[in-house]
């Protein structure tokens, strides 16, 4: 018997409390028969004006991460989705084959990562130079820098927007990400990259492409690609980027 709606199959989504974007992104995003079903970290602290701030919402995250896939997993998912992204940077290459390691050892299913479907579309793409826009502290930063010039990419440039808090991050305008989107850019960037899944991107990140004649990788549209290509999936997307629409 399969499910009546995730015949295809049923995701399970782990997202911040805080987070209002991903989970509307993703739907936006969904296909036939493939299923989102979220299971929620509590942060009790959403504060991120200053490192120190973003390095206590990942010890909350940390902390309450076995708790929220062991609670998604009694829906009886198939996979596992990441609904958050600065985790999955966090302390480079090494950090997140930790970090998917770790949830594959308490859910014992495969799991994507922003971090990880990032780098699976910029190989795609062929891109070496890259501009990344993301919502976080300089240590934020530090850490996504770290992740890409480990496996080769060259940042070029990047624009933390330093969103004061958590939930703040889905008040960032589409013109604020438009003047980031430029300021990243140049002739000799090969790709933009925007991390941050409570960042409202994907819709932004497909008409960018348009003006900018290249990639534009927007985090939760790379990671619903990736969950969706690791189990199978062909359908494509149109209006949420080229990596949907065309791979």
């Amino acid at each position: 018997m399969t499910d009546r709606l995730g015949w295809r199959r049923k995701f399970g989504v782990i997202a911040p409390s805080t987070n209002t974007i991903v989970q509307p992104e993703f739907a936006m995003l969904q296909v036939p028969g493939v299923t989102a079903h979220f299971s929620r970290i509590h942060i009790r602290d959403q504060n991120m004006d200053s490192d120190e701030g973003m390095e206590r919402l990942l010890e909350q995250i940390r902390a309450e991460i076995q708790g929220a896939c062991e609670r998604v997993l009694t829906c009886e998912p198939d996979y596992m989705v990441m609904g958050m992204s600065a985790e999955t940077f966090w302390d480079g290459v090494e950090g997140n084959r930790a970090f998917k390691k770790q949830i594959t050892d308490i859910t014992g299913l495969q799991v994507a990562t922003g971090a990880e479907a990032c780098e699976r579309a910029l190989h795609l793409y062929g891109a070496k130079r890259i501009g990344v826009v993301t919502p976080y502290q300089s240590v934020g930063d530090e850490n996504v820098v770290k992740f890409f010039e480990e496996l080769g990419f060259e940042v070029a440039a990047i624009k933390g927007l330093k969103c004061p808090t958590a939930v703040s991050i889905a008040h960032v305008t589409e013109a604020d990400l438009r003047d980031a989107i430029h300021e990243v850019n140049g002739p000799d960037v090969d790709a933009i990259v925007q991390c941050g899944t409570n960042l409202c991107m994907t819709e932004l990140a497909d008409e960018a492409e348009r003006w900018l004649d290249k990639p534009v990788i927007a985090i939760n549209a790379a990671t619903w690609w990736m969950a969706l290509r690791d189990n199978g999936i062909e359908d494509q997307l149109q209006g949420y980027g080229s990596l949907l629409r065309e791979h």
